[in-house]
């Protein structure tokens, strides 16, 4: 006795394998079909196959949407029916996706961080009086702080002052006789009571554990 065995590697290699061999041959057969009706009534039917088969994707938005998609792309384009969806061609699918621009930062002053920009770019905007001198004030202490995390020693508020009014444009200016900010060692403190807090918080967790 003779049998014919099919190995894998003489198979057709599957364009989408979790759907296995078995819908794959449905798809090759539908695309034989010699009428549009009959091939619209078995692509219905196997639409109905591989949604059972990957209940995970109910989940999905467009669930049938992306059922349909793939039902084309295991037909390799070549499936010619009515779907309740605008067809994916092959183009679409191989089409690049259009590059991302890279983030532009603020400044060559990388260690102020973008947000910082953004709440310069947003003072500006407002009227002058209180509010503003305090939004102001508030930016100027928070990017002495940010400088005082990437360099521990120092820093004169004159600089912060003048990196202040070259991210503004020169529209934001102040001055240490009216805008004396927080002082290093106060800055500093905090961050490391907050650092300290937060050792002692994760003891008294592992006692309570």
């Amino acid at each position: 006795m003779e049998y014919q065995l099919e190995y894998n590697s003489e198979r057709e290699t599957l364009l989408i394998p979790e759907y296995g061999r078995h819908v794959q041959k449905l798809v090759n057969h539908c695309i034989a079909l010699p009428t549009k009706e009959e091939r619209n009534k078995m692509a219905k039917a196997i639409i109905e196959v591989m949604g059972n088969l990957q209940p995970h994707l109910r989940d999905v938005p467009d669930f049938k949407h992306k059922l349909w998609d793939q039902l084309f792309i295991m037909a390799d384009f070549k499936l010619d029916v009515d779907a309740p969806y605008p067809v994916l061609t092959e183009e679409e699918l191989k089409a690049k996706p259009d590059p991302l621009p890279y983030p532009k930062t603020a400044s060559r002053y990388r260690f102020y961080g973008n947000n910082i920009q953004i709440m310069i770019d947003e003072a500006i905007t407002w009227e002058d009086g209180e509010l503003k001198d305090a939004l102001n004030y508030t930016i100027a202490n928070h990017m002495k702080k940010c400088f005082l995390n990437w360099n521990k020693d120092t820093v004169e508020d004159e600089v912060i002052f003048k990196h202040l009014k070259e991210l503004s444009h020169g529209k934001i200016v102040l001055t240490g006789e009216k805008n004396a900010l927080s002082d290093s060692k106060n800055l500093l403190r905090k961050k490391t009571n907050n650092n300290h807090k937060g050792k002692k918080n994760s003891k008294n967790n592992r006692k309570r554990r």
